[in-house]
């Protein structure tokens, strides 16, 4: 498995306000950004694994609407 707990509190404690810090936008913006390293690099190898790349293409959707809603609900 390419992510264990270890590496998730990691990415928590660094992005978010704690290790148990889950739901926060930096910390799942950081979790997604480190999933789609992993899958963008498994479609380097795979360019014909399309169901890996319908949750790439989600998840980078996902994201793009967490960076959105930071980006609304900071003040001017």
């Amino acid at each position: 498995m390419y992510l264990d707990s270890a590496k998730k509190e990691e990415i928590f404690e660094k992005f978010g306000q704690g290790k148990t810090d889950t739901g926060s936008a930096e910390s799942q913006i950081a979790l997604f950004t480190h999933r789609i390293s992993h899958l963008t690099e498994h479609m380097k190898q795979n360019r014909k694994d399309h169901s890996t790349e319908r949750a790439l293409t989600g998840l980078v959707g996902k994201r793009r609407a967490l960076l959105n809603y930071r980006q609304s609900s900071r003040p001017a």
